[in-house]
């Protein structure tokens, strides 16, 4: 079975460099670019299973980036940043990546985020056969056909809406939600400011899904943001 791919995108030779004897030690096979652009040019030509992805870059940085990738692309992307303030990192995941860690970094919690991205990448997509109507997340599983919902083979009842809001940030895993966002996009009608229906409706989901709501497993709340399913 061939090697996972991996893009790393820096534009600070050394980082890539030493990266790479890493991540060559792992039997990785590597990819490299200096910036955005010329990592959207990778990924038009190559196939690649997770990118390692700077935010500081000339041309084009990590985070317009990570929009751009994720209009196209699902893999995995981990964010790299000198920065390491807390808006800074919201900033990071809401353009779509799913880990970030901060200059500088152990070269090894690098390696073991990388190897358990890809093992929630794979185990995510993972071929079904005849269940092209299912969506899963570990042992949650959502029907699209049937509007069934399980929790580990047993049957949880969601209403209309709880199944669309669940249906709708498992289906674009990763992706960060603002409230507004998903109400207009689920109520199909204006968003309010003070209008707090979308945040009862999350709480109601998390109380018949999640074993401690209040430690959420499926749906994470990004602060100051929204929601998103991991």
């Amino acid at each position: 079975m061939a090697q996972p791919t991996i893009l790393l995108v820096d534009d600070e030779k050394e980082i890539i460099d030493m990266l790479a004897i890493y991540l060559n030690n792992e039997g990785y096979q590597l990819l490299r670019a200096a910036d955005g652009t010329e990592a959207l040019e990778v990924l038009q030509r190559e196939e690649v299973d997770l990118i390692v992805l700077d935010i500081m870059m000339p041309k084009m940085d990590g985070i317009e980036a990570c929009f751009k990738i994720r209009e196209q692309k699902n893999m995995p992307i981990i964010m790299l940043s000198a920065k390491s303030q807390d808006m800074d990192k919201i900033w990071g995941l809401s353009s779509g990546a799913d880990d970030y860690m901060s200059k500088p970094f152990n070269p090894l919690e690098l390696i073991a985020r990388i190897k358990s991205q890809l093992r929630r990448y794979t185990r995510l997509n993972v071929p079904h056969a005849n269940k092209d109507h299912e969506l899963e997340v570990d042992d949650l599983t959502i029907n699209t056909q049937t509007h069934e919902v399980k929790l580990d083979g047993k049957e949880i009842k969601l209403t209309p809406r709880e199944f669309a809001i669940l249906e709708l940030l498992v289906r674009n895993r990763g992706m960060v939600w603002s409230t507004e966002k998903m109400y207009e996009t689920i109520w199909k009608e204006a968003y309010y400011d003070s209008d707090n229906t979308v945040m009862v409706h999350i709480r109601k989901i998390r109380e018949k899904i999640e074993q401690n709501p209040r430690k959420p497993r499926f749906i994470k709340t990004v602060w100051g943001v929204g929601y998103k399913v991991e």
